[in-house]
């Protein structure tokens, strides 16, 4: 396989000569990816695990993945380079990893592939590992898309929505948003051995889907692992974090922060406008507004003709940055730390906003990380109607009851996730057959 490309040229054969039967590979391909994984290769390091870092290529510039691997300090074992739309992705994924899995395969190894939450990668890479028989380690299983119920809460009262989002009894399933992401994790899921929950409610979720209870473990989410490192880091030494040197503003805190990247809402010109519109409208009445644009965003500027109207914006208002994405993640850390509200269609970001306790508003119609508004810390805004949004985000402006709500991602995450996977490697391995599940 030619495109795959290795740090060392005799990767197989030092792999090969390894004392461990089993190999980790912790594979990475997104920015949320590296910074939730990471934490999981350093530690399996730590404890003196046969790991190996992999990366699919799927960002591949320095915004979005040199410039993060630079500052966690890690460089790939392999890269499978892989390119082209969304099939091509994963068809490259599953043949190059397969690949990979097959020499060492053939060099006596037990693999055991790492892969994370509803990414393509997780969905490519675990079907790789299951066709050689291996499963997966899932981190950040059981994410699944709940949706409150419209026909019983009303959003003209923001202080009344949010209370009745708090109750988990007004949320349902079914939801096939966001896309491709809910088919990325149920297909991980399939070919899974190790199911690694952040919370319970998604143990809820994979019990009811028929997974084996004892391989669910509920074990918080790595990324306030990496949320905490990066602040530590931009505090430390009283030096100012760069991205305050660069936008002077931000340090002061008192913005909203916009993500707008799912694919959802940035083919659809109804629900873009709804959420352009309700950032303009912030704009135009003196609140400073951040967006990060990325790739999805910058394409849907140009698909709905807004990129002149927003060079425009950026140049009447002081109060509007426009950013592409940072590389470096104590930057992101630090900047998110300051806001006073997050408005966002990411699932990651819901997650770190609990971390640093800053409100946040999901510009979704529904949630994957549905237990940080059943928690109070989160409101969704459907993305349908400007003036409802640009309200929900007044309302979560710096709002100290959303502030005090409860840090449920946990505490020293990637410990607890290598303990769960070594207590079932003490009694077998990841891919369980049936005679050992039914102890015959």
């Amino acid at each position: 396989m030619s495109q795959i490309t290795y740090l060392r040229p005799d990767f197989f054969k030092n792999v090969g000569a390894l004392s461990q039967e089993h190999i980790h590979i912790i594979l990475i391909a997104t920015k949320p990816d590296i910074i939730k994984q990471i934490p999981l290769y350093r530690e399996l390091k730590a404890r003196g695990h046969a790991v190996l870092l992999g990366h699919t290529g799927q960002h591949y510039d320095e915004n979005l993945s040199g410039g993060m691997l630079k500052e966690f300090g890690v460089e790939p074992d392999f890269n499978l380079n892989v390119r082209g739309s969304m099939y091509e992705v994963v068809s490259q994924i599953i043949e190059r990893f397969g690949f990979v899995i097959g020499e060492l395969k053939s060099k006596g190894k037990i693999v055991i592939p790492y892969v994370h939450g509803d990414t393509t990668t997780a969905m490519a890479a675990s079907n790789a590992g299951y066709c050689h028989g291996f499963a997966s380690v899932h981190v950040e299983a059981g994410i699944r898309t709940l949706t409150p119920d419209y026909k019983k809460g009303s959003i003209s009262d923001i202080a009344a929505w949010r209370t009745f989002l708090m109750d988990r009894k007004n949320w349902k399933r079914g939801s096939q948003e966001p896309y491709p992401e809910q088919f990325n994790t149920r297909c991980s899921e399939a070919a899974t051995g190790v199911h690694l929950a952040p919370v319970e409610l998604d143990r809820e979720f994979l019990v009811s889907e028929g997974y084996a209870d004892d391989r669910i473990f509920v074990v918080g989410n790595s990324v306030v692992d990496a949320t905490e490192e990066a602040l530590k880091r931009v505090s430390g030494g009283g030096k100012k974090a760069g991205i305050f040197e660069k936008y002077p503003v931000l340090e002061n805190g008192d913005f909203v922060r916009f993500c707008i990247h799912r694919r959802e809402n940035c083919l659809s010109e109804k629900r873009f406008r709804a959420i352009y519109d309700a950032m303009k409208a912030l704009i135009e009445s003196g609140r400073t507004v951040l967006l990060i644009s990325m790739i999805q965003t910058n394409l849907a500027f140009e698909r709905f003709g807004l990129q002149a109207e927003v060079e425009a914006l950026v140049k009447k208002h002081k109060n509007f940055i426009l950013s592409p994405v940072w590389p470096e993640y104590g930057d992101v850390v630090a900047a998110m730390s300051k806001a006073s509200v997050c408005a966002t269609d990411s699932g990651s970001m819901q997650e770190e906003m609990n971390a640093l306790s800053v409100p946040c508003v999901t510009l979704r119609f529904g949630s994957d990380r549905s237990e940080s508004a059943i928690n109070g810390g989160n409101i969704i805004a459907p993305p349908v109607d400007s003036a409802m949004i640009k309200k929900v985000i007044e309302f979560a402006w710096d709002n100290q009851e959303m502030r005090k709500a409860p840090k449920i991602y946990g505490s020293g995450v990637s410990a607890t996730c290598i303990d769960s996977v070594e207590s079932v490697l003490k009694t077998g391995n990841i891919f369980r057959s049936e005679e050992e599940r039914l102890g015959m």
